[in-house]
């Protein structure tokens, strides 16, 4: 039991992509077929932290649940392009 407790704390501290910062909303793009919505947003982490791109996933059919997919650092634009129904 105290090994899952350590572990799921490991993975809440530097693993779980829900915990990061919301960010200023730049772009976004639908899918061909409209399933999916890419959202790009901008985070910036104050004075001490450059800019980071956040990459949101939003499915459009049925609850319109959400998921993080992408976080880089050092980034303030983003461009983008889907390639088919299901690649961006």
């Amino acid at each position: 039991m105290l090994a899952a407790f350590i572990g799921y704390g490991i993975y809440w501290a530097f693993y779980d992509m829900s915990r990061l910062p919301t960010g200023e909303f730049l772009t976004e793009e639908i899918s061909p077929d409209g399933k999916y919505t890419v959202k790009a947003y901008v985070a910036n982490g104050g004075a001490t932290v450059p800019y980071a791109i956040r990459g949101e996933l939003v499915f459009n059919q049925g609850n319109n649940k959400t998921k993080n997919i992408y976080w880089n650092y050092k980034e303030d634009t983003v461009i983008i392009t889907w390639t088919d129904n299901d690649n961006y």
